[in-house]
């Protein structure tokens, strides 16, 4: 039987930083200039005021406190609230490409492998730039791999399953070594006039190489003992955001064209999902949840990691064997995971345990069991 490692990671951390007080400035004054332009309606309980946000009430509700992002101007400007992306031409490297080039040299490096190496290149995040030539065709030619490469969206799940298909593609024998690149460009979907919302994401690139075993040439690789996938249709996560959307020019910029969410009904219903199905994992592979060293989960919420590590090991749990990232890079879709995989491994001895797990829009959950080699 053949059996498949990740033999590298790689992050890309974007220029500029955006904090809780920056975003919460922008925010109010926007606050400020809306409830001014609509004072009379207001008045008449024709409409309800907007609310402040605060650092306080972000940091509570999700355990925030930054975010990364490709571009900052535009987005701290009340009058602009988004970022002022300079559109590229046919011929130049689309951002996304250029982010996930970079966090692909660095897991390429850790795996000792060479580009030409690379048999498959799969790109898979939330959303992509551009809808073809792929963005992974892009970067397959920018970097030199061989064969074949495509781009796919799970949502905050794209990571995972992305390393499911990478896997799937060398026991099927159509590829040996694979390249997934997470290239997370979120912060133009990111609807900063939302309280809600306005300070959920951030901009971030991961990337992992995936290989037959008896090819790993680095002493940082890990088998992948166990994955498992499922979704399960909801509407409580969503954009609506499509080339369809200029075909109605009079909704074509609204709301539901960026991130949107019922945050109350998404924690209610996803988190017994979650249990659900790591228990039939775990099961299957007549693993304890005990035994996993450290769980690298996805990065949306530090209340909804909290429940989910408490249910699986209990209420003393070290905040290493669960380390948060979210903290400083908020969520960054379906690279959350893999940011936390990528900083806190190198403490693996042979034999050890992770899980890598991923959670968000579809419903999606994908997981995937981890062994150093």
């Amino acid at each position: 039987m053949i059996k498949v490692v990740i033999s590298g990671s790689g992050l890309f951390v974007p220029p500029y930083a955006v904090s809780n007080d920056e975003l919460v400035a922008s925010y109010n004054s926007y606050v400020d200039l809306h409830n001014q332009q609509h004072s009379q309606q207001i008045e008449s309980n024709e409409l309800e005021p907007l609310a402040y946000s605060s650092s306080e009430f972000i940091e509570k509700a999700s355990g925030i406190k930054n975010r990364y992002v490709m571009v900052k101007e535009g987005i701290l400007n009340p009058e602009i609230m988004m970022p002022l992306i300079a559109d590229q031409a046919s011929d130049e490297l689309s951002l996304q490409a250029s982010m996930g080039i970079a966090a692909a040299k660095q897991a390429l490096t850790q795996a000792k492998v060479n580009a030409e190496d690379i048999d498959l290149v799969i790109v898979a995040c939330a959303y992509t730039q551009r809808a073809y030539p792929a963005i992974a065709i892009e970067i397959q030619q920018a970097i030199g791999t061989k064969g074949f490469a495509y781009d796919m969206l799970v949502a905050c799940s794209s990571a995972t399953f992305a390393i499911v298909n990478a896997v799937n593609a060398i026991k099927g024998g159509t590829a040996n070594r694979v390249l997934v690149i997470n290239p997370e460009l979120t912060s133009p979907q990111s609807n900063f006039r939302d309280r809600d919302s306005h300070f959920i994401f951030g901009d971030v690139a991961t990337a992992v190489v995936v290989e037959r075993q008896d090819l790993a040439q680095t002493e940082h690789a890990f088998n992948i003992l166990s994955t498992s996938c499922m979704t399960d249709y909801s509407n409580n996560i969503r954009s609506n955001f499509g080339f369809v959307n200029r075909c109605d020019p009079d909704n074509a910029s609204t709301a539901d064209k960026l991130f949107h969410q019922q945050g109350r009904k998404v924690f209610k219903e996803l988190l017994p999902m979650i249990y659900q199905h790591l228990d039939k994992q775990f099961a299957d592979e007549q693993i304890k949840p005990e035994e996993f060293k450290r769980l690298w989960l996805h990065q949306a919420n530090i209340n909804m990691n909290m429940f989910v590590v408490k249910k699986l090991l209990g209420d003393d749990v070290d905040e290493t064997t669960a380390p948060i990232v979210l903290d400083e890079f908020a969520n960054t879709a379906s690279a959350g995971s893999v940011i936390a995989f990528n900083k806190f491994n190198s403490d693996f001895k042979t034999g050890d345990l992770g899980l890598l797990c991923s959670f968000g829009a579809g419903y999606s959950i994908g997981s995937i069991v981890l062994e150093k080699c």
